[in-house]
């Protein structure tokens, strides 16, 4: 608990002190000004300059032609496409059965 020094109002203790503060510097009234700062003039970015029409190095290997991908079966792509279907909509139904159990007996515990 902080206790008041004096015998002073409820609020003297909260406002700012009277006087300059003790850490003040001093006065400056006889020291010269500080010197100008130079103004600093930006010129901007240098300007572009396009580059000669053949400024690339020569090419001299050419990548080989690419290739043509291997045929697909679509009829085999549905029927995979369609397993995997079957197989993630019956992982869903047994995971909402079970939370649905457990919400049951959950409720229930909380009902009775």
């Amino acid at each position: 608990m902080t206790t008041q020094s004096g015998n002073s109002a409820d609020d003297a203790f909260w406002r700012r002190p009277t006087g300059p503060p003790a850490d003040a510097p001093e006065s400056t009234a006889g020291s010269p000004a500080p010197p100008p700062v130079p103004e600093i003039h930006y010129p901007g970015p240098p300007p572009s300059i396009t580059p000669p029409p053949g400024w690339r190095p020569p090419l001299h290997v050419q990548p080989a032609p690419p290739r043509p991908l291997p045929g697909q079966d679509h009829a085999a792509l549905d029927a995979e496409e369609g397993s995997a279907r079957t197989l993630t909509y019956g992982v869903g139904m047994v995971g909402g059965a079970v939370v649905l159990v457990l919400m049951c007996l959950l409720c229930s515990r909380a009902l009775f």
